[in-house]
């Protein structure tokens, strides 16, 4: 099988990375010439110097995997690509977009007989080696065209990914998922905020979250990450207070609003993230070092403060 992957970032390389290695064709393309030929060296990876380009190395039916920014890049690439395609193509966004916009986006390529996959993404730049966890929204015809293509971005083939409903359920789900991650990291910040601060104690927070990663209730990867970073540093002083988020919190909270239905653990998370701005805190540290630990999300340093 082949299909195009447009945008090799730190997500869409590494899944390119892990299809060759699942004996998937792809042909790749990004901004950075730079990138895709180097990728196309390392993997195996067939390189395209267009969209166009890329779309034309594809057969019937053709499969165009976007992983691109939410909002305008992936709205203006799906349109120049409904030129580009034919009925019984394929679409598929891995990237985090807005569920209502996959819905619209959807029906709107159905109605040129385009087919339309969103894939809700989680693994971070750990899924190379780990595999991805893809929570896919789409019709059942397209998602069994897609299986060989999910079964090799997955931890294995038989879990680690699920056609979870039509399209739109795939980004609705990973927005749910990504507002109980934020819950989860405030949740472990704080504590381990309220532990450094028993200063009578003088505890060793390395220890207690390895400690905690072994037959605990409290034990998940997310503490495995924590637990690492550490290891090599309990101060946290090089990295700045300030946590961002993606945006699909603010969505989830939104979605909680509209639903009637009281979230408010996901709401003070999303919440925490804003105040964060203010740039005070041990907890907030944790927050920034969790997020870079699992996504490699940026995080601002003090050096040169």
């Amino acid at each position: 099988m082949r299909l195009a992957m447009i945008g090799l970032g730190k997500m869409g390389g590494n899944m390119v990375r892990r299809l060759r290695r699942g004996g998937i064709e792809v042909v790749g393309y990004d901004r950075s010439a730079e990138v895709v030929a180097q990728l196309a060296v390392e993997s195996g990876m067939l390189a395209a110097a267009s969209v166009a380009d890329a779309v034309g190395q594809l057969a019937a039916p053709r499969v165009v995997w976007l992983m691109l920014p939410a909002g305008a890049p992936t709205e203006q690439q799906i349109t120049d690509l409904a030129g580009m395609l034919a009925p019984g193509d394929i679409v598929v966004d891995g990237g985090n977009s807005n569920y209502h916009d996959t819905q619209r986006r959807g029906a709107w390529l159905a109605e040129r007989g385009i087919g339309f996959m969103d894939s809700g993404t989680s693994g971070g730049v750990w899924g190379l080696d780990n595999g991805y966890c893809l929570m896919v929204g789409a019709t059942p015809e397209v998602a069994e065209v897609m299986k060989p293509v999910l079964q090799a971005l997955a931890p294995a083939p038989d879990r680690g990914w699920a056609h979870v409903g039509p399209v739109g359920s795939g980004h609705f789900t990973k927005m749910i998922h990504n507002g109980i991650e934020y819950g989860m990291m405030q949740a472990y910040a704080e504590g381990l905020d309220l532990l450094r601060g028993k200063e009578e104690f003088n505890l060793d927070l390395a220890q207690i979250t390895e400690l905690w990663r072994h037959s605990s209730v409290v034990r998940s990867w997310l503490l495995d990450l924590t637990a690492e970073a550490l290891k090599h540093d309990q101060s946290l002083e090089n990295i700045a207070p300030v946590v961002a988020d993606s945006g699909e919190g603010r969505w989830t909270v939104v979605e909680a609003v509209d639903q009637g239905v009281a979230a408010p653990v996901l709401s003070l998370a999303l919440q925490m993230r804003f105040a964060s701005q203010g740039q005070t805190g041990y907890a907030n540290r944790l927050l920034a070092t969790m997020r870079n630990a699992f996504g490699g999300h940026a995080v601002t340093s003090t050096q040169g403060k």
